[in-house]
C-alpha cells in the first residue's frame, strides 16, 4: 500500500519506513535485509506476540509514520542501536552500521533486536511485576541478546515469549524464548541483561560479568533506560497516590 494511502492515526497495523542514511556496506544489500526482517517477523514474532507490521523502504522518514533508521555512527557512545520515540512521539528505531560492524556483530542482528523491541513496546513504558515485587521493562531481546538464528542465511535476534514476564510460570514448564535458550521466567542469560526497576530507580543487570564490563563502555545518556527514568518521575510526580495493589 503506498504511503499516500495510509491513514496512521487509526490504530491499524503500522507501517515503518526503513531508511538507509549508512554509507557504509551493511553486509547485505538494504532490500534483502528489510525483506528477511519482514519475513522475521511475520514467521517469528508475529505468532507469538501477534503484533504484524509492513515494512517499507524510504528515502527518508515521513511524517505520521513509525520509522527504522540505518546511520553509520552511534549518537549514543558504543552503542549498537536503540530505540526511542520522535519528537512527535512515534516510535523510531536506529541501528548504527559501522559502530555495529567495528564491534564485530552483524547489522541484521542489531535491526531485528530493535524491531522486535519497538513492535512490542512502542512507548517504551511497559513493565512485568515480578514475584518479589521488583519490574522488569518489557524489552524483549535484551535479556538474550547475542542469540542468533538465521532465515534465509541471514543472522536475526533472538527474543522472549509473553510467558518470560509471567512470574507464575514453572521453570520448563513452558517455552520462555524462540530458540528454546531460558528455562524460566525473568532469567538473564549469560550475554543479557534487563533493565530493573525497584520502588527508586532503573538499574541494569546482567546476566554475567563479562556483560556487565562491555556494557559498562557505553555512554547511557538519551538511551532507552534514560527514556524510561524519565516516563518514571513524570508519571510518578503527576499521577495519585494509590492503594498498594495486593
Amino acid at each position: 500500500m503506498p504511503f499516500a494511502e495510509v491513514r496512521f492515526d487509526q490504530g491499524q497495523m503500522p507501517v515503518i519506513a526503513c531508511v538507509n542514511k549508512a554509507t557504509v556496506n551493511l553486509g547485505v544489500e538494504f532490500d534483502k535485509l528489510v525483506a528477511v526482517l519482514q519475513e522475521y517477523l511475520d514467521q517469528a514474532l508475529v505468532p507469538i506476540w501477534g503484533c504484524p507490521a509492513t515494512l517499507e523502504i524510504a528515502a527518508d522518514t515521513l511524517p505520521g509514520a513509525w520509522a527504522m533508521v540505518f546511520l553509520d555512527d552511534a549518537d549514543v557512545a558504543g552503542d549498537l542501536g536503540y530505540h526511542d520515540l520522535t519528537d512527535d512521539g512515534l516510535p523510531l528505531s536506529k541501528v548504527f552500521v559501522k559502530t555495529t560492524l567495528d564491534a564485530g556483530e552483524k547489522v541484521s542482528v542489531t535491526a531485528s533486536h530493535e524491531l522486535a523491541e519497538m513492535l512490542i513496546d512502542p512507548a517504551i513504558n511497559l513493565w512485568a511485576e515480578t514475584p518479589a515485587g521488583d519490574f522488569y521493562a518489557y524489552e524483549v531481546a535484551d535479556p538474550v541478546e547475542e542469540e542468533t538464528f538465521p532465515i534465509d542465511g541471514i543472522d536475526l535476534s533472538d527474543f522472549v515469549f509473553p510467558s518470560y514476564f509471567e512470574g507464575f510460570r514453572l521453570p520448563g514448564s513452558v517455552q520462555f524464548d524462540y530458540l528454546n535458550r531460558v528455562t524460566q521466567p525473568f532469567q538473564i542469560l549469560p550475554n543479557g541483561y534487563s533493565m530493573v526497576r525497584d520502588c527508586c530507580k532503573v538499574n541494569d543487570v546482567f546476566g554475567s560479568k563479562q556483560k556487565a564490563a562491555r556494557f559498562a563502555k557505553e555512554d547511557r545518556r538519551d538511551h532507552r533506560s534514560e527514556h524510561r527514568q524519565r516516563v518514571l518521575h513524570l508519571r510518578r510526580s503527576s499521577a495519585p497516590t494509590l492503594p498498594r495493589r495486593r
